[in-house]
Parts: structure tokens; sequence; C-alpha cells
């Protein structure tokens, strides 16, 4: 139950139906009108903005409007207890017993399902698909979380998500890939040196796949040619095995993994081009040379083009290289033509940092192939920098040039890891600190949301105290104390966070509530150990009103750390 919805509606409806009454000629837009908890220091349970937007349009007195809405008010919603008025037209909103109690009940009768949108759309959310020519590394870590747990946002609320990884097994750098094991398979077996090609893969976890393939395989590897396709088959099938139990270790599991390769061998490309060419999106033609490029190592060639400025982009996007093979983006374009003809009502793709400029093309392209019946969204996550002891950290580069995702769990848990790859909104670049996450502090925000827990545990224990998946309170539990309340009405816009985290695909903003609302129960904890009358346990009992705030407490948390698959000790 979405309290801030359902009450705003009330109001609109109402001041709608009372149009003439209050001198109102236009009630046509209420964009900017808002119903939210307001600052503690005001005193009132919510606070709504609505007078102030109709009064500009209207020419009328905001204050002046306010008396007459809260007058109107008071004899068509029940809900309401008392309505002031503040400067320069607010209506701060007090709520009764009734609306308390049948609120607090809902909420136990929602139990797990509490907050979820209860929706039914079909997701393809594309994440991670890293180049499978070694481990994960960090930059892949933030992305990879990210899908995560907006895909499982997006389950809470009823849909159903694939989660899907695009395997890049097609090119050049698989070919180098390939080559630097097949190069080390000759070092480990004939004492070779390895090359120093510049587009080899040097590290280590290079060596552990050509010992796999050595151990499997009879063959002398005489001839990289000779060789290749089977070479090409088991390292990429290690390679991706090893990101899969990265991933796996990060709590993180694909639906479904699709092949480039399998995408260029399937004819989709051709299918796709004579379709966007039957629609004039895509035609021969010249491009500019690229900006910052010599024009000595440019040349005029004759290609197929997307028409990608029709959608936005700063230039049309070439389907061929100068030789006549296909670009990057032309597989690309094949493979999100066979999304489209999977027919999911949205798709997602969570981008690193280094495809910010690919966003509209792709985007296009998508529109183009569905004929507008198909939205793609697309999030960049911005990169991860790491910091110990106040300073830029560097782990150890088993991998070759980059951290490892690997690296990065043998110095941190998982819980830590997603919960912190999520501190921050995706756009923005993001620090992770070894130790404040270590840290068993304020300062550490999934300790903080996981001793919340563990402190509401310890309150059971110590009373025997067995949690009901279906309680009613009484009407004689309301009188709340003002701590409670505060916690209550964190607890109220649960609903509204949810909406709006799914709506803008922002998965960010639920640890951001849990720890607000983690923040606000120990420091009602805190005031227990200051004053009695704040205490949560007296002479071995338990307050009703506490137990029924804690236990909301509890199905919150317990439904936010789902959705960000983050475990809730019980001890700590």
């Amino acid at each position: 139950m979405n309290i801030f919805e359902s009450y705003l509606q009330d109001i609109t409806s109402l001041i709608k139906k009372n149009q003439k009454k209050l001198n109102l000629k236009q009630t046509n837009s209420f964009k900017g009108v808002n119903l939210e908890i307001p600052p503690p220091n005001i005193g009132s349970d919510l606070s709504c903005n609505i007078c102030m937007i109709l009064a500009k349009p209207n020419n009328l007195d905001p204050n002046n409007l306010a008396v007459q809405v809260r007058d109107l008010i008071r004899g068509h919603i029940s809900d309401f207890k008392d309505i002031e008025i503040a400067k320069p037209g607010f209506l701060n909103i007090n709520l009764s017993n009734e609306a308390y109690f049948n609120i607090i009940n809902n909420i136990f009768l929602e139990d797990n399902k509490f907050g979820s949108l209860k929706t039914n759309d079909t997701y393809n959310i594309e994440f991670v698909s890293a180049n499978p020519t070694g481990p994960m590394h960090i930059g892949h870590c933030r992305g990879a979380v990210f899908g995560d747990v907006l895909s499982n946002l997006l389950k809470f609320n009823g849909n159903k998500v694939t989660k899907e990884y695009y395997i890049n097994d097609y090119g050049t750098q698989i070919k180098n890939f390939v080559k630097s094991v097949y190069l080390r398979i000759r070092e480990i077996k004939y004492k070779e040196n390895f090359s120093n090609e510049k587009d080899l893969y040097p590290g280590e976890y290079i060596k552990d796949i050509a010992k796999k393939v050595l151990d499997k395989s009879k063959l002398k590897f005489d001839s990289f040619e000779d060789s290749y396709d089977f070479l090409e088959k088991e390292s990429l099938h290690y390679s991706m095995k090893m990101i899969k139990s990265d991933l796996e270790k990060l709590g993180i599991l694909h639906d479904s993994f699709v092949s480039e390769k399998s995408i260029v061998n399937s004819n989709a490309l051709q299918k796709a081009i004579e379709k966007l060419k039957k629609t004039k999106h895509v035609e021969e033609g010249f491009l500019e040379p690229p900006k910052g490029e010599e024009i000595k190592n440019w040349k005029k060639t004759k290609k197929l083009i997307f028409k990608s400025v029709l959608f936005g982009d700063d230039a049309n996007r070439a389907l061929q290289k100068n030789d006549g093979s296909w670009t990057y983006f032309a597989n690309d374009l094949a493979y999100h033509s066979n999304k489209v003809l999977r027919k999911y009502d949205k798709l997602i793709n969570i981008l690193g940092a280094d495809h910010t400029g690919y966003v509209k093309r792709i985007k296009g392209a998508v529109q183009a192939l569905s004929e507008n019946k198909t939205i793609l969204e697309c999030k960049v996550c911005q990169l991860v920098k790491l910091f110990k002891n106040g300073s830029p950290f560097k782990m150890s580069k088993r991998a070759g040039d980059f951290i490892s995702v690997n690296d990065l769990l043998n110095e941190v848990n998982r819980d830590s890891i997603r919960f912190m790859m999520l501190n921050r909104s995706n756009d923005v670049e993001l620090e992770f600190d070894f130790d404040k996450v270590l840290e068993k502090s304020k300062e550490n925000p999934v300790f903080y949301v996981q001793y919340c827990h563990a402190r509401i545990q310890s309150i059971f224990r110590l009373i025997n105290f067995q949690v009901k998946k279906k309680r009613n309170i009484k009407s004689t539990e309301l009188n709340f104390n003002k701590y409670e309340k505060e916690i209550l009405k964190k607890i109220f816009e649960w609903p509204k966070i949810v909406k709006i985290a799914s709506n803008k695909y922002e998965p960010h903003r639920i640890p951001f509530y849990l720890y607000e609302l983690a923040t606000l129960f120990h420091s009602y904890w805190s005031k227990g150990n200051e004053d009695d009358e704040f205490k949560f346990i007296k002479n071995g009992k338990a307050k009703q009103n506490t137990m029924t705030v804690i236990q909301l407490i509890l199905i919150v948390l317990q439904n936010g750390m789902n959705i960000l698959n983050v475990s809730l000790p019980s001890k700590m």
C-alpha cells in the first residue's frame, strides 16, 4: 500500500470535484504536486504542496487557497485527523489513529510483498557481458551488482526478468586470446618464450587455461592454425567457467548466455539489414573521417551505414569496415534484432563507463528494428576507485593489467561488495574505501543495516518472542512515542522508494533507504540507554508498541536486503 499515492489521489479528486467552489479555472496539470514526509521539526505526518502549485496559474494566494482546501478535506477524508497550514501554503497533515491502525495491519498482511508494485511486465536485462578473454575486473563488478539488484527489484514487483550475458566470442580479440593460450602451451610443453606482441594477453590466468587444455588433450600443438578450432572452443570454455565462478561468488546467476558467434552465423544480421533498408534506416554511403584520426590513416570508402542521426546521435554509424567485414556495431545490431524478436516488454542494457557514446546508436537501432514498439534503456556505470589508508590502492595484478573481482573478494566479503557497489548513483564515480568497508561502525553502511537486524533478533531472543507471519495489532497498541512515530513514517515510505527506484532504474535508492531506517532504529535504541522511558524492555517485558514497530522494521529489512541479495545475520 502506497499511502502517498492513495492520499494524493484523494486530495486531487476532491479538488477537481470542487473546482468552481475553490475558484480554480485550471486544474489540468498537477505536475510538481507531491505528498511527502516533512522534516521531524515540522511535527506532522505528511506535507502537501498542492495549493502552491495550483495557486500560481490561477492567480490565487496559496495561503488562502490552502485554508479553503483544508476546510474541504476536513469533511471528506476521514483518515486525516487534523491539518495545519504553513506558509507559503503547505498542508501539514496528521493521520488519525484509525489510519495508523489500517496501514500497520495492511503491512503485516502484505508481509514479504510489502512495497511490491505488483506489475507483470517482461524484461530482458543484459549486464556484465565482459569479453571472455580473461577474468572479471573491478569495473565489471559494479555493473554486475547493479544489473543483478535491478533484476531482483523488478522481480520483487512481480515482473518476469531474464538476466542475460552476451558473450563477445567473435572477432580479433578472440583470435589474440586463443593465440595467447597457444603460446603458453608452447611455453609449458616446449619451453619456448612467450611472445611480447602488444595485442596478446600476458596474464597468469592464461597459463592456468593452457594447463587445463594440455591436461585434456593429447594434441602436439605443432601448428596454431591446425589446432585453432579445438583451442578456441576449450579456451572460451575455461574462460567463461572462470567468469561464471566469479559471478557466482558475487551471488549472481544469469538466466541466459547468448553467443555473438552464433548470432553472426545465424544470418540474423542480413535479415536485420534488409529490414532496415526497407525503412530507409540503412543505406550505402560515405562517412566523414573520425574525429581525432589523422586523415592519412583514413580512406573514403563506400559502405553500409546506419542513419543513427535520426535518433539523436551526433553521426551516422558504419556497419562495415573498409575491407567490407562487419563492424562490432553491426553484430550488436543483429543481437538486438534477436532481442526484439523475443518480444520482451522492455529491454535494459547495463554498460561500462567507456560505452557512454554508444548509447544513442544502439537505442536508435532498437527503435528502428522494432518500429518504435520496443524501448531500450541503457544505464551506464561509472568507474570504481579503490582506496586504503586514504590512498589509491593497487592489489595484485595476476590478471595482467587490471584488478580482478577475485582479488577483491579475497579482501572483502560478498555482502560488503554488493551493498557498497550501490553506495552511489550509477552515473557518478564510486570510491570503494577498504577501511570504511571493514569498520564496525555507522561509517560502514552494510554493517549498520545488518547490525540493526542483529539487535532486533537479540530482543526477540531475550524475551523468547516468536514472530508471527500474519499479525493484527489492536487499537489499544497505538500510543506510539515520537521516536516510534518517526520510524513508522519511514516504514510507510518504503513503497514509494520501491516505485521510484523501479521506474527510474535506480537500485541505489534501496540501500540508501535501508541505511536511513537503520539509523532511526539505532538512534531510538541509544535513547533507551539514556532514558528508561525509552527502553525497549522493562522488567523482562517488551512494550507492545515497540514490538509492533520493530516487527515492521524487520519486514522492510528482509524485503530490502532480499532485493540486494545481502545477508541478515542474527548475531554480530
